[in-house]
């Protein structure tokens, strides 16, 4: 068995697999990841490989109590990918990104694919047909929108994200929701326009926390699948094993 941590820049989220077979997701913060780490080695005592993927501040060193128990394995730019990366940085690719390229190459083989990926920064990541990894482009997440509305301004209050009511927002409220929320589905869908203008055909892979809150939103037809970076951290694993 295989569990596989995706630490993000404001939480983690870790799954358990048996081959490729997702048996439990479990989320939690960075202050709690080697407790909870522990309680799910003893309750799947057959685990024997963790697989991770870190864009926050966690360290190999958080996992030394650890490698008595079981093999730890850090994503880094030096794992073996299964595409050809034209990043004209390579080096300054986030991990995670390269994870979500991974997943989308052996999951989807053959096709062009955008991988739009709604967390803290909303990420876009296509890889062409033949396999090869361009790039894409990072903007504010949803959170961070309404954030800097609140932070950077002296009255705008700070709130949860919520549909519109109306895209004409009659309150200060309900405008801040329908200039956050309908900008990132104008952002998303205008993005896939600009794609479409040079791919005749590609599948949009939706993936990260919000995805699921934003995707009947979005005007295109896409895949949705808020634990695609970990499946492909399983993906991502089982590649460099063969």
């Amino acid at each position: 068995m295989l569990l596989t941590i995706d630490v993000g820049n404001t939480r983690i989220k870790a799954a358990v697999f048996e081959q490729n077979k997702m048996v439990e997701i479990i989320i939690f913060t960075q202050e709690e990841l080697i407790f909870q780490v522990e309680n799910i080695l003893n309750r799947f005592d057959k685990i024997q490989h963790v697989a991770i993927s870190s864009v926050g501040t966690i360290s190999e060193e958080a996992f030394l109590t650890l490698k008595h128990r079981v093999e730890i394995h850090f994503m880094t730019h030096q794992t073996k990918f299964p595409f050809n990366n034209l990043y004209a940085t390579p080096t300054t690719l986030g991990i995670d990104r390269m994870v979500l390229a991974t997943g989308a190459t052996l999951q989807f083989p053959n096709q062009n694919r955008l991988i739009i990926d709604l967390g803290t920064c909303i990420t876009y990541d296509f890889i062409d047909e033949n396999d090869n990894y361009h790039g894409g482009a990072i903007s504010p997440g949803i959170r961070l929108r309404y954030e800097s509305l609140h932070h950077q301004t002296e009255k705008l209050p700070l709130l949860n994200k919520k549909y519109p009511d109306n895209f004409i927002g009659n309150s200060t409220q309900e405008s801040i929701h329908s200039g956050v929320i309908n900008g990132v589905a104008f952002e998303i869908d205008g993005f896939i326009e600009l794609y479409a203008t040079q791919y005749a055909k590609f599948i949009i892979i939706l993936t990260g926390g919000d995805s699921d809150f934003l995707a009947k939103r979005l005007k295109n037809t896409i895949f949705a699948n808020s634990n695609f970076l970990l499946e492909s951290l399983n993906q991502t694993f089982q590649y460099n094993q063969k």
